[in-house]
């Protein structure tokens, strides 16, 4: 049986009187990929955020492994941010002045560890930059980049991987190599993963596709393809206008 990664109940976000998330109720399964798609305004981003314990909810509860968020202080949720949590971000967030190994080991060496150059080899192995260790960002092109900024977010070994669009600011050559990537971190290591995306193609990648409208779900679908994630999309739109 899947256990829960991440669990959802009840979740509401208010930003002054405006409801961004609506009793949300979800569960992401451990070794699992779920995409999370809706019209613009949605709530996706605020339901990633949310999720990963970068903002407190207004109300409702989040857990991550059995470990409710909403109970733990400000430095406990640091802490539990940066061992069990990955967030991985469209703009990559690179130290352009660092290596490839150096932006990796960063999370850890910021917690006051510091790593083996295994452990960071290791993390640039998992997704196919063994090589690229001394490179710094303006000397790899973006989806290598965006492979970094995804070791980065491994080092940690995490029991979640947060992706908000990791794929937004590649072109669909370099998009479909990171999304294979993440399916076979999936599929491969058990690593669990929850992406907001805009694009049918790279949810089609995952294992069920999440459909937000005003901050609520509004629908799922299984085994997902792009014409289907389409179809979906363009009616919930209709709904949304």
């Amino acid at each position: 049986m899947t256990t829960t990664a991440v669990r959802l109940t009840a979740l509401r976000k208010t930003y002054r009187e405006v409801s961004a998330l609506d009793a949300v109720d979800l569960d992401f399964g451990s070794g699992t990929f779920t995409a999370v798609m809706g019209p613009s305004g949605s709530g996706k981003s605020t339901l990633l955020q949310c999720a990963a314990g970068l903002d407190r909810p207004t109300s409702g509860a989040v857990a991550v492994g059995g470990t409710e968020l909403g109970g733990l202080s400000e430095r406990q949720l640091t802490l539990l941010r940066r061992d069990r949590i990955g967030f991985v971000f469209q703009a990559f967030n690179l130290l352009p002045s660092l290596t490839a190994a150096q932006n990796v080991s960063l999370p850890l060496r910021l917690a006051g560890r510091r790593p083996s150059r295994a452990e960071v080899a290791a993390a640039l192995g998992r997704v196919g930059l063994g090589g690229r260790a001394r490179h710094r960002p303006g000397e790899m092109s973006g989806g290598q980049q965006q492979r970094v900024a995804i070791a980065r977010a491994l080092i940690t070994r995490p029991a979640v991987l947060f992706a908000d669009e990791p794929t937004g600011a590649l072109d669909i050559t370099t998009s479909r190599e990171v999304l294979l990537m993440l399916r076979e971190l999936v599929d491969l290591e058990g690593q669990t993963i929850v992406m907001v995306t805009h694009d049918p193609v790279a949810a089609a990648h995952a294992d069920r596709v999440v459909f937000l409208v005003d901050g609520r779900v509004a629908d799922e679908l299984a085994s997902p393809t792009a014409e289907r994630i389409a179809a979906h999309m363009t009616g919930l739109e209709r709904v949304a206008c």
